[in-house]
């Protein structure tokens, strides 16, 4: 068996399979974290529980409705990004123009509410998503088998991202987005509803948390915890990807992911920590992330 440093390559191909998928959900989490937090200003600690709403909700129209995973893909992220229009209307919109703090202990309690009301119905042992039945195996590549449901997940994943980044950079709606955030007045004297934009924003973010956990409903255990096991992670990966930066969260979270996978295979031990080691190194170079702008 052909090795790489002493390490089987089928081992290292499937550590790095992991690592990629595990970078696909975080490039899409931080990406939505990113899309809140440079158009509104806000540190949207909630994210990891909107998450797992999404895998909840495609697991109960599943169960419930006999509703199939196609159909999730659509339903439950308009399910969130709903729930993130409430929140935005009812409670964020009072904080913008008050420090960023304010949001994220809000955030956060709303996380633990989430998290605690799906803890009481569902328990903390984990509820199965069966695969749909076209990603059942493997594809066969020579040096390893690549599980079908895993190349769709990266599939997905990065053409969502890439589509994202080209409506907010390179599209009139994306520059509409940026100078609402910049000088709200202004835009609005053009006859654009900036609430209105400020809302659907909120929810678009909290939407791509909710495909993001639709698609991992089937990899993992859905479980009222697997929000708050990824969000600080996600949080690393904005850092240092630069808060607000679409295009650095995109490539940040790919690119932890895979370091990620190769350290599981040369230093296990590290693993668990490697990310933060990252984001220590990159503030104290680069304190405003590998992407952000300097003030």
């Amino acid at each position: 068996m052909t090795e790489i440093f002493g390490v089987p390559v089928q081992a290292l191909m499937g550590q790095l399979t992991i690592g990629l998928v595990n970078g696909c959900f975080y490039a899409l989490l931080s990406l939505g974290l990113a899309v809140i937090f440079g158009m509104l200003n806000v540190v949207n600690f909630a994210h990891g529980a909107l998450y797992m709403v999404g895998a909840f909700f495609s697991w109960m129209l599943l169960n419930y409705f006999g509703i199939n995973y196609w159909f999730a893909l659509i339903l439950a992220p308009l399910g969130v990004a709903v729930i993130g229009v409430i929140i935005e209307k009812t409670m964020l919109r009072w904080l913008y123009q008050l420090d960023h703090l304010y949001g994220l202990l809000l955030t956060f309690g709303l996380a633990l509410i989430m998290e605690g009301i799906f803890r009481h119905h569902y328990g903390s042992s984990g509820q199965p998503y069966d695969l749909p039945d076209i990603f059942k195996g493997a594809f066969d590549l020579g040096f390893m088998f690549l599980p079908k449901y895993r190349a769709w997940v990266v599939v997905l994943s990065i053409f969502v991202c890439l589509a994202t980044w080209y409506v907010i950079e390179k599209t009139k709606l994306g520059g509409y987005l940026r100078a609402g955030t910049e000088n709200p007045k202004l835009v609005q004297s053009f006859g654009i509803n900036v609430p209105l934009m400020v809302t659907l924003t909120y929810a678009f973010g909290v939407g791509l948390a909710g495909l993001a956990g639709v698609m991992a409903a089937p990899i993992y255990l859905v479980n009222p915890t697997m929000g708050s096991g990824i969000i600080i992670i996600v949080f690393a990966v904005v850092v240092i990807g630069g808060m607000g930066s679409i295009l650095g969260s995109i490539i940040t979270g790919l690119a932890l992911g895979l370091i990620e996978g190769l350290t599981k295979v040369f230093y296990p031990e590290a693993s668990s920590t490697v990310v933060f080691i990252i984001m220590a190194i990159v503030l104290l170079i680069r304190p405003a992330g590998l992407f952000g702008r300097e003030k």
